[in-house]
């Protein structure tokens, strides 16, 4: 395999072209496709003579005839989905039609309603098991980097993993009043949502950021208010270890946010059904994303750091442990790489990493996988030296 076909040319989508580009021996030629071609024209233009085979193309990734005609154009031999997760099937669809393995970074999301959930994908396994095809989702960082932090740990840590809690901090600071370090749309959905998380085999629901603790977080970036979310890799993790008792996810939110958000809900602009105005529907959700700054463009003015890694409490030759692994990335340092800021950064990373895992023969298999499903030691290898180092320490206790 040597030719790839990125979709997406937002933040995330920047990152893994820049990071492909960086690696002309596995990715020789490089299709980078969005819906507005201009995007990715500048983002290539940022690549002074670039040693892979660079083409560029327009595409609507909601269309799955229009996809597929482009990919039997180009013929890629890996198509690499960083567009929206609302696309993710019919991404998927054209892969299949065209004989193309498949990797993304998010679970599919209906338009129209905020629900995350792998079923939709894991359903077509059998059709891609058929074809002889990979689709494996979930590479970002979480899902995604955090899900081999799990295979890795109950690989070499642990005989037995009972609790894990995932534990996600942007300590950045990029001076709007509000902004996100996402997609407006997915962000918001994500965060006024119900939390949940598992425990002792069922799913147990909160309400929205219902559930609060105060972590202190290495790297100098101390004391932060974390907040129970449900994210999508908890799905598949407790389906694949079964033997985890409890599950959570955990996210950073600072006051400012918060209360901004809250105005947002109150007066109806985070909603996601259409209303009308005017004589035209709009979604509020949708129009607030077209106010907000644009996340791609939060780069050049976003300090501090992430930190974003998993708790484990298990147990070892018969003994408790407690185990915590992690990685620190810099917003700026980031920006001086590729020209995005760290959340983007850390979601593209793993996705390029992962596609050369592919591409290169170390991961493969038919089907629809998630990437704690392969060997984590190859990943974990190289994660470091291509910009995404990781830490580990051993807790005293197992509650924080």
């Amino acid at each position: 395999m040597e030719r790839v076909m990125i979709i997406g040319a937002g933040g995330v989508g920047r990152v893994v072209f820049r990071k492909c580009a960086q690696h002309p021996e596995i990715f020789r030629e490089i299709l980078f496709a969005s819906r507005t071609v201009s995007k990715c024209d500048a983002i290539v233009s940022e690549v002074p003579s670039p040693r892979s085979k660079i083409t560029t193309a327009a595409v609507d990734a909601d269309h799955v005839d229009e996809l597929a005609a482009l990919i039997d154009r180009y013929r890629p031999e890996l198509v690499v989905n960083v567009a929206l997760p609302y696309q993710d099937l019919s991404i998927m669809r054209a892969c299949l039609k065209t004989g193309t393995h498949y990797i993304d970074t998010a679970n599919y999301e209906h338009p129209d309603e905020a629900h995350f959930c792998y079923a939709p994908q894991w359903e077509m396994n059998d059709e891609f098991k058929k074809a002889g095809l990979t689709a494996l989702l979930g590479c970002g960082f979480d899902p995604g980097m955090t899900n081999v932090y799990v295979a890795y740990a109950r690989k070499h840590q642990f005989d037995r993993i009972d609790f894990v809690d995932i534990i996600d901090c942007n300590a950045g600071d990029h001076g709007y009043p509000f902004a996100t370090n996402f997609n407006p749309e997915i962000n918001i959905r994500e965060v006024s949502a119900k939390g949940r998380y598992f425990e002792d085999g069922r799913w147990i629901e909160t309400e929205p950021l219902e559930q609060k603790k105060i972590y202190d977080f290495p790297g100098g970036i101390g004391s932060r208010d974390i907040y129970l979310l449900y994210h999508e890799e908890m799905e598949s993790l407790t389906k694949n270890y079964p033997e985890i008792r409890r599950m959570r996810f955990w996210m950073t939110f600072g006051q400012s946010y918060l209360t901004h958000l809250k105005v947002l809900e109150n007066v109806g602009m985070t909603g996601i059904k259409p209303v009308l105005f005017e004589g035209h529907e709009i979604v509020p959700l949708q129009f607030l994303k077209a106010l907000l700054p644009d996340p791609a463009s939060l780069g050049p003015r976003t300090v501090g750091k992430t930190c974003i890694g998993c708790r484990f409490t298990g147990e070892k030759d018969g003994l408790p442990k407690n185990y915590y692994i992690y990685n620190i990335c810099d917003h700026q340092e980031a920006y001086k790489e590729v020209g995005a800021q760290a959340v983007s950064y850390t979601t593209g990373v793993p996705a390029a990493l992962a596609a050369k895992m592919l591409m290169t023969g170390v991961w493969k298999g038919a089907g629809v996988f998630n990437i704690e499903e392969f060997d984590p030691d190859p990943f974990m290898k190289e994660i470091g030296p291509w910009g995404l180092p990781w830490e580990e320490t051993y807790p005293e206790s197992a509650e924080f």
